[in-house]
């Protein structure tokens, strides 16, 4: 049986709880919160609130939330952080589609890209898959297969620029003219 430690040995005695000086804990309290204040942050700030799927972890299903997320295992479903960034690590593999502020692609991905900002697919990104975005960034080396839908930022999906005619966009033709 577990007994506590700081009781009275005595067994007709009374309990009474332990009391501590106001003055005392409220020191240190204060020293501590200004040294860790005063103390270098980590190199992006943005890291504190960012999530991350490890190497050995293996998610199916719907990944949602409210803060950015790094991908460094695989993924299979939907991955929806609409006001967020979303990172596939280079051991990353995603077979889902994703639907985020920003999407940096570093490793493999298969599935439809959405963001309101911006995708980035590095030298060793791989996607397959179509992107609708404001912006988009190939750097050389990578690899992408499927069509680009440039959207300027707070346009609908099925809203066309400028009362467009043709489905697709300049982007969209430009890519098509590309694989020929």
């Amino acid at each position: 049986m577990w007994k506590p430690t700081n009781q009275p040995t005595a067994p007709g005695r009374p309990t009474e709880p332990e009391r501590t000086p106001i003055s005392a804990p409220s020191a240190p309290a204060v020293t501590e919160t200004a040294v860790s204040s005063s103390a270098p942050r980590p190199v992006s700030a943005s890291t504190a609130d960012q999530a991350t799927i490890g190497k050995s972890l293996v998610i199916k299903g719907e990944v949602t939330g409210s803060e950015s997320l790094y991908i460094d295992g695989r993924v299979e479903g939907s991955i929806n952080l609409a006001g967020n960034r979303v990172t596939v690590g280079r051991n990353g593999v995603v077979a889902a589609n994703i639907n985020a502020r920003e999407i940096v692609v570093l490793g493999k991905v298969r599935g439809n890209l959405t963001a309101s900002d911006r995708v980035d697919i590095r030298s060793d990104g791989s996607l397959t898959g179509d992107v609708v975005a404001a912006r988009i960034s190939i750097e050389d080396g990578a690899f992408f297969k499927g069509g680009i839908d440039i959207r300027k930022a707070g346009q609908q999906p099925g809203q066309k620029p400028n009362g467009e005619d043709k489905p697709g966009t300049t982007a969209q033709a430009e890519v098509a003219a590309a694989r020929a």
